[in-house]
């Protein structure tokens, strides 16, 4: 059976998902590790700026505000 995974950008508010797979390269996936987002890491979408970017994630007990950019970056899959 074929998983399906979506970038987490297009992750609904009040949504919950896994990290799969990290497809960003050098200082942004070096970031994205160093914030904890390993794989089966849970996300949650808790609330867009008033301009739609960044979105800010709940990540391992802190609150993390990615832009797009970054979030597209990040498959996931939803729980």
């Amino acid at each position: 059976m074929e998983e399906k995974f979506m970038p987490l950008n297009f992750l609904p508010l009040g949504m919950k998902g896994k990290v799969k797979v990290l497809t960003a390269d050098g200082t942004i996936r070096r970031r994205l590790l160093d914030l904890g987002l390993v794989s089966d890491t849970e996300v949650e979408a808790l609330q867009k700026s008033p301009s739609g970017d960044p979105i800010a994630y709940h990540i391992r007990g802190a609150v993390i505000a990615l832009r797009s950019e970054e979030a597209s970056k990040i498959m996931i899959e939803t729980i």
